[in-house]
């Protein structure tokens, strides 16, 4: 498993190691001694899955302080443009954003800790994504920015993509007081 740090400190990329053959293949997706070497010292208490059809377009995503939370994510089938943006006051990157596709094929996860909103599009029919998180979900803790914020600049590669009502009133970046 190859875990590294992305150009956003604090977001971690990772790529396990597949073992294929006629039969199939078979990988780890987590491994806490690989994640403390990496100096990631996590402890997940919930798992997430949702499916979706193509276009689909949820986000950007997090909970707020006292639960805000980590996530290790995946695709189990199809794939998905996925993007997280730091949120983080202090931080040097504050505004910017990584952007990457994830699939069933590149095995591909991220971990994306607190202080970061998260959003994906899916890409394919019947996408799982799958994600692991630190803190326990709490309805009302959760927030989100609007996906298509203009001063986030997010290419999202999508033509009218469907969004939930909930996150088309997602509130703007501009503005905004992060508790991180």
């Amino acid at each position: 498993m190859i875990i590294e740090e992305s150009v956003l400190k604090g977001l971690y990329l990772i790529q396990p190691k597949v073992f294929q053959d006629k039969r199939g293949y078979f990988f780890e997706s987590f491994n806490q001694k690989a994640f403390n070497n990496a100096g990631l010292d996590l402890t997940f208490v919930q798992d997430n899955q949702s499916k979706s059809q193509k276009n689909v377009l949820r986000g950007l995503h997090f909970q707020l302080p006292p639960a805000a939370q980590g996530k290790l994510v995946q695709v189990i089938k199809g794939a998905v443009l996925d993007v997280a943006v730091d949120i983080r006051k202090e931080s040097d990157t504050f505004g910017h954003y990584l952007c990457l596709e994830l699939s069933e094929e590149n095995k591909k996860m991220l971990y994306i800790p607190q202080g970061f909103a998260h959003g994906f599009l899916t890409l394919r029919d019947e996408t799982i994504f799958s994600y692991k998180c630190t803190d326990f979900y709490q309805p009302e803790l959760e927030a989100a920015i609007r996906w298509n914020d203009p001063d986030l600049h997010i290419d999202w590669k999508a033509e009218d993509p469907i969004v939930s009502e909930k996150d088309q009133k997602a509130g703007a970046f501009a503005g905004f007081n992060s508790p991180f």
